[in-house]
């Protein structure tokens, strides 16, 4: 960040803190040590300097705030997080259901955000029964139930009126499912083929609360990652997370997320369409099957 965004969050943070104490801004500032002046004078609109680091210091001591989150580099606010631990933290949970309890914190704590991701495979939200039981087949008799009441609780939460959700994946990956190519290769076309109307429908209910971009993967890849708002970005990588809180980490993640839209071959209002037509085409294939 340049020195201006600098203060432009410390500023709002710090407005923030004194709303939240309660005090009116003498009282604040006796508190914290500080002339009524200069508190004016660093919540002026008009002011693009920083207060001296004993002063910020103050503050973040008598609020039991980190002084990182005042000055922005960081978006967890508790004492002891600074900026000398950047390193991403590894959510590694003993149980999927652990896991997806994060998520599900995660995302509340997101509400009124965007969030952003890249699926490993389709948009859990957008996925079927049949693809959910193939998936997890192999992890227990309990394991897909709980998954399609993860699904069930995702598609609850983007049906709200304040979602705002994006997903970014390859064109060729979804074209790889339908045909079942890969990892698909043993889905039966009949579940393929209800999982393409599936998604059909839930795109035409959902637009524009949620949007799915589809890039090129011969010119654009990525891991699976999230990106909660401006809170918090999570990058996938089997059975654990990498964890970002640092501002530079999210904002690194959130301009790789902002490339791969640029790079979208497919926007949101045509994936119906061309979901449509890989259902097409596999209802033709099935019918020159059937003639044989």
């Amino acid at each position: 960040m340049d020195r201006r965004q600098t203060v432009e969050i410390f500023r709002e943070r710090l407005t923030e803190v004194i709303d939240r104490s309660g005090l009116s801004r003498s009282a604040f500032a006796r508190k914290a040590g500080l002339d009524r002046s200069t508190l004016s004078q660093l919540l002026s609109d008009g002011n693009d300097r920083l207060p001296r680091a004993e002063t910020i210091a103050s503050i973040a001591e008598h609020e039991q705030v980190s002084t990182d989150w005042l000055l922005g580099l960081i978006q967890e606010e508790k004492v002891g997080t600074n900026i000398l631990s950047e390193a991403p933290e590894i959510a590694q949970g003993t149980s999927s259901t652990f896991a997806d309890e994060r998520l599900a914190r995660w995302r509340a704590e997101a509400v009124g955000y965007k969030i952003r991701y890249v699926p490993s495979t389709l948009p859990d939200l957008l996925k079927g029964e049949e693809v959910i039981r193939f998936e997890y087949r192999q992890q227990g008799s309990e394991m897909p139930a709980f998954r399609m009441e993860q699904a069930e609780a995702r598609l609850a939460y983007s049906r709200r009126p304040e979602t705002d959700l994006e997903a970014c994946s390859s064109l060729q990956s979804l074209e790889m499912f339908a045909r079942g190519q890969g990892i698909w290769s043993t889905l039966p076309l009949s579940d393929r083929k209800l999982q393409l109307s599936w998604m059909i429908a839930l795109l035409d209910e959902l637009y524009p609360t949620f949007r799915w971009f589809l890039f090129d993967g011969l010119k654009h890849y990525s891991a699976p990652v999230t990106i909660f708002g401006p809170t918090r970005a999570a990058a996938y990588i089997g059975n654990m997370y990498f964890v970002f809180n640092s501002t530079e980490h999210i904002r690194a993640l959130t301009q790789h997320f902002d490339n791969l839209i640029r790079g979208a071959v497919v926007q949101p209002p045509d994936v119906s369409k061309l979901l449509a037509g890989l259902l097409s085409e596999l209802e033709s294939r099935e019918e020159k099957g059937a003639k044989r």
